[in-house]
Order: structure tokens, then sequence, then C-alpha cells
């Protein structure tokens, strides 16, 4: 069994990840990032760089040697990144799927996103959605 983080490079990625570290090492189980893109990545500030890439490698290693999690990082150009994350979440048979979300006014509620709505409703594993802190 396996904890998947969907990431993106922003505070949403960011607080997914933290909480995909936390959950692998409770659970004793090793981790996989998974950053995809449409396509776009010349446009995409969702997509990671190289550099960007290789940096949160580097974290996640120096973060794993310290807290025994094995870690990997999957980049993809497909048509719908919500597919791409649910599949390497079937893949690696996940025991959980950990995704950062926005705050919504009440008819955003209705909307949610439609990658988060996607990978809500097709995760064949729980989904762990989490929020950065609300400022102060």
């Amino acid at each position: 069994m396996t904890v998947v983080v969907g990431y993106v490079p922003n505070e949403y990625g960011e607080v997914a990840l933290e909480a995909g570290l936390v959950e692998a090492r409770r659970r004793g189980q090793p981790l996989v990032v998974v950053n995809a893109s449409r396509g776009d990545t010349l446009v995409d500030r969702k997509y990671l760089s190289t550099d960007a890439r290789a940096d949160l490698e580097r974290r996640l290693a120096d973060e794993g040697a310290r807290v025994g999690v094995e870690t990997e990082v999957r980049q993809a150009l497909v048509p719908d990144v919500a597919e791409e994350v649910v599949r390497v979440a079937h893949e690696v048979e996940a025991s959980l799927l950990v995704i950062g979300m926005r705050r919504r006014t009440p008819v955003g509620k209705m909307l949610l996103g439609s990658a988060a709505q996607r990978i809500l409703l097709d995760a064949a594993c729980p989904v762990l959605a989490v929020k950065p802190p609300e400022p102060a």
C-alpha cells in the first residue's frame, strides 16, 4: 500500500504534501507524488519545471531520510489531470490519496473544482482533502 499526493507547486500542493508525509509516516508506507499537466507546460504554472522537480525530489529525500518515507515524483502530460492522479493511485494500490483544496464560496461549493471533484468521485481509495490554514 502507498500514500499518493496530487501535487501542484503552490500553497494547496504544499499542504497536501505535508499531510501526505504525515500519513505515510503514520502508516509506515511509501509516498508517491503526482504532478500532472494537460500538456500546456510552457504556460501551466501547476506543472513542475525540471529544476523545480529536482528541488522537490531533494527536499523529499531529505525528509524521507529523516522519517523513513520513500518518495517518487511522477510527471505526465495528460488530457485530464484528475484521471492521471486516480490512475496512479490505482496503479500503486494506494491506501490513501491526498489533495489540496481551495476554500469556496457557497456558490463555488456547488461547483467544487473539476479536478478535485473528479478525484473525489473516481478514486477507489479514501481521499483526504486538505486546505491551507486561514490567514489570521
